[in-house]
């Protein structure tokens, strides 16, 4: 992310001051908040399992219907592990492990064929065009690299941010997303990617070349999926390092609660997930871009930031985990507030929820991006200004907590938008 940090209050590191009388419920409100990460990562680990099943099948036993079948289970996975990304920005752990699973947006071109139009190395990037799939011996470094076998590790440990490049994104979600659909070529036009279940074959039936070799990498970059979920579980479960650093320091747990909500809310979902693409009217700014779900990630994401405030996240099964939430300590130390904050999260999800009834009813978020849609650019900008809304009182909350100087991710879209076009 090209994000700068936006100060919505001091400029001065988190300093805390004495809060009010029922500073003896914030043990529980960061209890419910690390039960719900725990729930929310789970749920999304549950997910990611029934996708690996999903990619064992279909590179085993290639069929239009096991893709389709790997495409739903991937689409599943995404709405649980949406709503997670509000546990962002604040807490150290997750933020030093999310690249893994979640860097966008990413040169394709790095794992698999692209087409002709996309080009070739850059300046910026010698493997944008690289094809590891294609390509069992590279130089990476000035080292000979040995790929003849497509290892979790040899993604995880030699490919990911390969060089140190951002863009050389090779494991998580929008690698699998890529290989499960491959490009969109339909720029501003409805349509995802069309990748042939073929490129999964063997013989010649195989399609794009390297089919055994494809096959090896979807697989191996499912298993790290599930891998990076499984720890990610382990430190908000008892005892776990991202629960402990919460629960122990109630003040530290509410400061990451509400960085990560701000965060999340402003410099990244408004700014670089919706207001930049639609200025650049660029779907290769969507963040679901494979895929055409953006639409549905938006709305989680928004999802996710009113579930940290009021304490409550529905499981993929129903169930419901709440309890004592921010919401409540609001309340307390402003009533007024808490009524203003809770509506304009109801109002953010309705905007975001507004996007999928659009794709819905016909209007894809690729079209939405294009210049001269007035009504795509009406559906995004609500959204984006509801978003924006709601992070200004979140900045009162800090103020009404008795919290100073937390900052809020930025975004040049919002903040500089001479600066997106230099």
């Amino acid at each position: 992310m090209k994000a700068r940090l936006l100060a919505l209050a001091a400029t001065a590191p988190c300093a805390l001051l004495p809060l009010p009388a029922f500073a003896a419920e914030r043990a529980e409100v960061v209890e419910t908040y690390a039960d719900i990460a725990e729930a929310t990562y789970s749920d999304s680990l549950a997910t990611a399992r029934v996708l690996q099943s999903a990619v064992k099948t279909l590179v085993a036993q290639p069929s239009e219907d096991a893709l389709a079948a790997a495409r739903e289970a991937w689409l599943a996975s995404r709405a649980p592990y949406q709503q997670s990304e509000a546990f962002r920005f604040g807490n150290a752990i997750v933020d030093d492990w999310e690249g893994k699973v979640n860097a966008w947006p990413l040169d394709e071109g790095l794992i698999d064929y692209v087409d002709a139009s996309y080009g070739g190395a850059s300046e910026e990037n010698d493997l944008a065009a690289l094809n590891v799939i294609a390509t069992p011996t590279f130089t990476l470094s000035g080292t000979e690299v040995d790929a003849t076998e497509i290892t979790p590790q040899l993604i995880s440990g030699t490919l990911h941010e390969a060089d140190g490049i951002e863009a050389n994104v090779a494991s998580g979600y929008h690698a699998i997303e890529f290989l499960l659909w491959g490009q969109d070529l339909n720029g501003t036009e409805a349509g995802a990617g069309n990748r042939p279940y073929t490129d999964y074959a063997s013989g010649e039936a195989c399609t794009g070349g390297n089919c055994d070799r494809r096959g090896a990498y979807l697989m191996a970059a499912t298993d790290l999926l599930v891998s990076d979920l499984e720890y990610m579980v382990a430190q908000w479960a008892d005892g776990g390092a991202a629960r402990e650093a919460v629960t122990s320091e109630p003040d530290t747990g509410i400061q990451a609660m509400l960085t990560g909500m701000g965060s999340l809310s402003y410099g990244e979902q408004a700014g670089e997930r919706m207001k930049l693409g639609l200025m650049l009217n660029d779907p290769e700014e969507e963040h679901d871009c494979f895929s055409d779900n953006t639409h549905n990630s938006h709305y989680y994401d928004g999802l996710g930031i009113r579930n940290v405030y009021l304490g409550s996240y529905t499981r993929t099964d129903g169930s419901k985990i709440e309890g004592p939430s921010l919401s409540n300590l609001v309340e307390a130390a402003d009533p007024e507030l808490d009524k203003v904050l809770t509506s304009q999260l109801d109002a953010t999800v309705r905007q975001l929820d507004a996007l999928r009834t659009a794709v819905a009813e016909g209007m894809a978020y690729d079209q939405m991006l294009a210049a001269g849609n007035e009504k795509g650019e009406k559906l995004i900008m609500g959204a984006v200004d509801a978003l924006v809304t709601q992070t200004a009182s979140i900045e009162r909350a800090t103020t009404a907590l008795g919290l100073s100087g937390i900052a809020f991710e930025g975004s040049d879209s919002l903040d500089n938008p001479n600066a997106v076009f230099q």
